[in-house]
């Protein structure tokens, strides 16, 4: 986002591009994954903003509807209302609305998910103008700049549209491949291994480093991890709470690599907090990363976390399949060992990978107890590359 807020002198005013700037502002607090990062800003009729809102993740109000949320709020609590709408003790809120016009770095959705389609909560709003960054490229969610038209609503699109492409530029690129958008999860000593020379890894962070990376997993959609790292580690990768307890809410266990797995291993374990329709175990009879990401996907998976070993985590990065890079760094050195990555492929500094440090979701660099999280995208590749995008 480059901060650029210089309006289309035909289709925008100053005060319009201003409030889409806040609004990209406001997207970059969101959590990276199965969702863009989504803002929202109410423009009242003189150009002031009276409310905004942003995605906070899957499953909680999209960001049209977090800050009608949030108008609705301040103004019953001016006014002494219940914020509802229909009461005619709500006037004054159902006139602010009417007249105010909406800006959203991404199309309204159209579709009924965890929530339901944004474009229709702008319509019962009764807001009369609507205008939006970037056409919805997800095909179940996109149209609802048409269903808006349709209703009578002012819509246009475009304002600061390449600031809102960047902002989840991987996020574009996994819905045009049909792949889920791929968080890669290293845990690792300054000198970069996972495991000591004997094979030992328990425990190289902290516990506050392990508690957050237990909070992505509740986020996500399926974890993955190599044959090898099942046999040498018998991990169970289920979210769990910090009482230890299993969450309500289960990522899909996937297993990627041609030999079998155990019938007694902790992956295969499938514990009474799973509700139905979540958790599960998945072999993928694949060495492939593109290829397991789009069965993945076809199967209703939109956010992978790789969790490693070595070869599987370094096939997903040369693959170019990474959309986010997480690493918890704990300040401890091995000098030998397991590395956190396998082969890359590269010969020289030229080939190098290079990532950008990436605030979305919060900062780029976190303190965790003794240990730094890191959060980090890939820098924009050159024109002409695909790299299975």
């Amino acid at each position: 986002m480059s901060g650029e807020m210089s309006p289309d002198p035909v289709r925008y005013s100053t005060a319009e591009s201003a409030a889409m700037n806040t609004a990209l502002g406001a997207a970059a607090q969101g959590i990276r994954g199965a969702n863009p990062l989504v803002g929202a800003v109410l423009l009242d009729p003189a150009g002031q903003v009276i409310a905004t809102g942003y995605h906070r993740g899957a499953g909680t109000a999209h960001a049209e509807v977090d800050a009608l949320a949030s108008i609705r709020t301040d103004l019953a609590r001016r006014i002494g209302g219940s914020g509802d709408l229909a009461s005619s003790r709500d006037g004054e809120l159902a006139r602010a609305l009417a007249g105010a016009t909406m800006l959203v770095t991404l199309e309204p959705c159209n579709h009924t998910g965890r929530t339901g389609p944004c474009a229709q909560a702008i319509i019962d709003a009764g807001i009369r103008q609507v205008i939006y960054a970037v056409d919805d490229p997800h095909q179940p969610a996109a149209g609802g700049a048409q269903r808006l038209r349709d209703a009578g609503v002012q819509v246009r699109s475009g304002l600061l549209a390449q600031e809102a492409v960047e902002l989840n530029r991987r996020w574009f690129a996994a819905v045009r491949a049909e792949r889920p958008f791929t968080t890669l999860h290293l845990a690792q000593t300054l000198d970069g291994r996972i495991a000591a020379a004997d094979g030992s890894s328990q425990w190289i962070t902290s516990a506050a480093s392990r508690a957050d990376s237990h909070g992505i997993r509740r986020l996500i959609d399926a974890i993955l991890v190599g044959t090898e790292t099942v046999f040498a580690d018998n991990p169970r990768l289920t979210a769990r709470e910090a009482s230890g307890e299993d969450s309500a809410r289960q990522p899909l266990r996937v297993v990627m690599g041609l030999r079998d797995i155990p019938a007694g291993a902790a992956v295969r374990a499938t514990g009474p907090a799973e509700p139905a329709g979540q958790g599960g175990f998945l072999q993928l009879r694949t060495r492939d990363p593109l290829a397991a990401s789009r069965t993945l996907f076809d199967r209703g998976v939109r956010h992978l976390m790789v969790e490693g070993g070595s070869r599987i985590s370094a096939a997903f990065l040369s693959a170019q399949l990474v959309d986010e890079l997480i690493v918890y760094l704990a300040p401890t050195l091995l000098g030998a060992g397991i590395p956190a990555l396998g082969e890359l492929g590269i010969g020289t500094l030229a080939e190098a990978q290079r990532w950008d440090w990436d605030a979305g979701g919060g900062a780029a660099v976190k303190p965790l107890g003794p240990d730094l999280k890191l959060r980090l995208k890939p820098a924009a590749m050159a024109a002409g590359t695909t790299g299975g995008n």
